[in-house]
């Protein structure tokens, strides 16, 4: 049974991926921060559903406080699964954002994905086997008016899956980012009402946190062994 950890896994779209990945015959690991209660929650359900999950608590920024947690796990077996999911929104328009909205931002997707990442990484390639997928987003790819911290973050996270993907490819690893576009949660109700959605999509709907899901689960299966470096959108045709 692989092992599989999830960051930012009991939101909306981070619960989603590790109940796919926990049917797909993984033992995931839930991570967070904040979210402690619902991460819970999850494992319990997806135990009651015949998975294996359990928590995982720590704050991506805080380096030590990764290796501490992941360390003890690592030397039992590697995890070679990561779906680099944390990440937050402090959207302000630019000559009116503090430094602290773009510290805080680039610190979780950028210093949470090194973080992360260089604490499984050799690991996984003892193992010689390996799926990192990095949740991105459609603002890296067209930018967005008051997410200037966003889209970097996103954008510094799209370079790094490419540039990852060429040094591990041999090792039979591969890294990949997936762009939601519009995806129902509770962020994004509170950011699109339906007129929205229609004119921006052309499907004329969001997107379900289950569909970015079912992309993530088959891009860390092995059938998506040929894919790597590639920074996937899905996002109804905004683009």
């Amino acid at each position: 049974m692989k092992h599989a950890l999830v960051t930012g896994g009991s939101g909306g779209i981070g619960s989603a991926i590790c109940r796919r990945l926990a049917a797909d015959g993984c033992h995931v690991l839930i991570h967070a921060h904040r979210g402690v209660d619902a991460a819970h929650a999850l494992a319990d359900d997806i135990a009651t559903h015949g998975g294996s999950a359990q928590v995982l608590v720590f704050d991506v920024t805080d380096n030590a406080a990764v290796a501490e947690v992941l360390g003890p796990l690592l030397e039992q077996t590697p995890i070679q699964i990561l779906v680099n999911n944390a990440g937050i929104h402090d959207d302000a328009v630019f000559p009116g954002m503090r430094a602290e909205q773009w510290r805080r931002v680039m610190d979780v997707s950028v210093n949470g994905f090194f973080n992360v990442t260089h604490t499984l990484m050799m690991p996984m390639i003892r193992s010689r086997w390996g799926r990192i997928v990095n949740v991105s987003s459609i603002a890296a790819l067209t930018g967005n008016a008051g997410q200037v911290n966003y889209s970097a973050a996103k954008g510094a996270l799209n370079s790094a899956t490419k540039s990852l993907a060429r040094e591990v490819a041999s090792r039979g690893i591969t890294v990949n980012a997936v762009a939601p576009g519009i995806i129902n949660t509770a962020m994004s109700e509170t950011a699109f009402d339906a007129q929205d959605i229609a004119r921006l999509v052309p499907m004329k709907r969001a997107g379900t946190p289950g569909e970015v899901a079912d992309l993530i689960g088959f891009l860390a299966s092995p059938q998506a062994a040929y894919i790597t470096g590639q920074i996937i959108s899905i996002n109804g045709g905004m683009i």
